[in-house]
């Protein structure tokens, strides 16, 4: 017995967390795009990015509207002193394509709430206070990679609710450079991949019983100003592999 605590009090200092904040290379600033959501070859979805200053901090408001009439709806606050911090946090996933309805907060003092609501099942809620790292970055993973040097990598942190909160590793690797075109001019991008690992002991059983989150894989072109061009990869635990892409408004 005591061979075994031992044991297990090892492993809780071996996999605690240690902060470590992405560094500030590419401060953000007002921001106006356009995305759209294709499964295969078939376009599903269309969003809007929008980010400006407010009161102090910067606000990130990601908006998703699926043709089956889903809804994404990912606000992030976050201040870039230095390092980039995360604030608020706040998701609303609901509609046909997804097989929950899901509503997330948070902030970085360590209060949440969560629900999430299966067709036919009782609503789940999970609130109270978490352990917030500095270097949980949900909803700004681009953010993070505009901001590693060429060739680095980096392990960050998020949160996952079930509702109750899961603390996720989430490794930024570099895998190559891809070709891409604006016209008839050849443009690169860096493509990234992010492997997500359930943090801490819980992350050792997940491993175990193969339950680690699915990987995604982003694409930032570097040159002359790093910036998003490419997605790949589901938004939820076992849901399909969609792909975002810069898009454009529509004139009638």
């Amino acid at each position: 017995m005591l061979r075994s605590a031992a044991i297990v009090a090892g492993l809780l200092c071996s996999v605690g967390v240690h902060a470590a904040p992405i560094e500030v290379r590419v401060p953000e600033g007002y921001t106006h795009g356009f995305v759209r959501f294709f499964a295969g070859r078939e376009a599903i979805a269309s969003g809007e990015l929008v980010q400006f200053p407010r009161d102090g901090e910067w606000e990130n408001r990601f908006t998703v509207s699926f043709d089956d009439g889903s809804l994404f709806d990912e606000t992030v606050t976050f201040t870039q002193a230095r390092v980039f911090r995360l604030r608020t946090y706040h998701l609303i996933q609901r509609g046909p394509s997804f097989p929950e309805a899901t509503e997330v907060r948070f902030d970085d003092g360590g209060s949440y709430r969560a629900t999430i609501r299966k067709a036919g099942e009782k609503e789940k809620v999970a609130e109270g206070r978490t352990q917030i790292p500095a270097d949980v970055y949900n909803g700004l993973v681009s953010v993070m990679l505009k901001n590693l040097a060429s060739g680095e990598s980096a392990t960050v942190h998020t949160l996952a609710f079930t509702p109750e909160p899961h603390l996720l590793d989430a490794k930024l690797v570099p895998e190559g450079e891809d070709p891409f075109h604006v016209g008839a001019v050849e443009r690169t991008a860096t493509r990234y991949r992010v492997v997500f690992k359930v943090s801490g002991i819980a992350g050792i059983a997940a491993k175990l019983i193969g339950r680690d989150p699915p990987d995604v894989t982003y694409w930032i072109a570097q040159k002359p100003a790093p910036t998003f061009v490419r997605f790949e990869g589901p938004l939820f635990a076992d849901g399909p592999v969609w792909r975002v892409e810069l898009g454009a408004p529509r004139w009638r």
